[in-house]
């Protein structure tokens, strides 16, 4: 990137040189994962393909279209929330522009892209998690079941430190958060909503404390041995070295990540029929957006016993009628009881 020198008479010409008063004046201002997240795009994405346009020649369409081109470095397409991010932070760089007098206007609004998944996460059933809970060693066992419990993001669960942890009012207080080995921000304003902590999981988090060697005020839950407890353990080796082992070892071949347990958090909320306002402030979703893509998936099983409970309603109920319902190979669907299918209580 171009270096720029601040002055009260520089106007960026580029998106090159946008991009560099962007990153240098905008982008500190988010938390750190958030920041790095931006300069990635910038650098790897937008600079490579725009840098040398001027701010005035950008067309929305030809926007558009590089987006539902873009690549993956093995040559696959890049998948649409991908496409969405790279949008998101080119807008975000011409609403500076406009701030400063740059621009008069954002090229990037009427660009369309669809955060929409290629496919729906993988999700642990119930039986799948406790067979989990079980394989596991009681380090990595603690953390799937604060994981698992509070939907904490990652770098939240990993930066949490003794202090953080209210025992008496069952909760964790989420204050900062760990990317790459750096303590910065939560990633909003929401994230920093005290968490409720079942009581199962505090007694094992009390359990965990005794036996760990780090257990004062300012030492972290999950402390790396090798760098004597000053930061926290590396979340992906945790993943690599246990937790995907024993999943392998369980013949559960599903993706799973720290994200799969915070996905799991919200749909057992929705199984339960908690409603989508609640959920929010649970998952502290700074809006309810994604919470209801989550809300709006629906597993294979729910989606069978509802099909089948409406297309039940078109047969005539005769046993002598061949083509009745208990005629069929599948199951009756009058028969599946009705709180197997939980309404979301909006």
């Amino acid at each position: 990137m171009l270096d720029v020198n601040e002055g009260a008479a520089y106007a960026p010409m580029t998106v090159e040189q946008l991009g560099v008063h962007f990153i240098n004046h905008e982008v500190p201002l988010n938390a750190y994962a958030t920041r790095e997240g931006y300069k990635n795009l910038v650098d790897s994405r937008i600079v490579p393909q725009w840098g040398q346009f001027t701010l005035s020649s950008i067309k929305p369409i030809e926007v558009e279209n590089w987006l539902r081109g873009l690549k993956r470095q093995d040559g696959k397409p890049t998948s649409p929330g991908t496409q969405s991010k790279i949008r998101n932070v080119m807008s975000a760089m011409f609403s500076h522009a406009m701030r400063y007098g740059w621009a008069s206007q954002n090229p990037i609004t009427p660009v369309r892209t669809s955060s929409k998944r290629l496919q729906d996460p993988d999700l642990l059933t119930d039986e799948e998690f406790r067979n989990l809970l079980r394989e596991l060693d009681k380090r990595e066992r603690v953390m799937v079941l604060l994981a698992g419990s509070t939907a904490l993001r990652r770098g939240e669960m990993f930066g949490l430190r003794w202090e953080d942890v209210d025992f008496r009012e069952q909760l964790v207080r989420v204050t900062h958060s760990i990317f790459r080995s750096v303590e910065g921000n939560t990633k909003t304003a929401a994230s920093h909503k005290p968490v409720p902590v079942p009581p199962m999981v505090i007694e094992e988090l009390k359990k965990w404390k005794a036996a760990s060697d780090y257990k004062t005020a300012k030492d972290f839950l999950f402390p790396s041995i090798q760098k004597n407890g000053k930061q926290p353990l590396q979340p992906d080796m945790i993943l690599k070295n246990h937790i995907r082992p024993a999943l392998k070892r369980l013949g559960i071949e599903k993706k799973v990540g720290w994200h799969t347990f915070r996905h799991g958090v919200a749909d057992l909320l929705r199984r339960s029929g908690v409603g989508v306002k609640t959920a929010q402030e649970l998952l502290r979703h700074a809006n309810s957006r994604i919470l209801m893509d989550i809300y709006q998936q629906t597993v294979t099983a729910e989606r069978r016993a509802a099909q089948a409970l409406a297309f039940d309603s078109i047969w005539v109920d005769d046993t002598n009628t061949s083509n009745s319902s208990s005629d069929r190979t599948l199951p009756n669907p009058r028969r599946v009881a009705k709180e197997e299918v939980k309404p979301v209580i909006n």
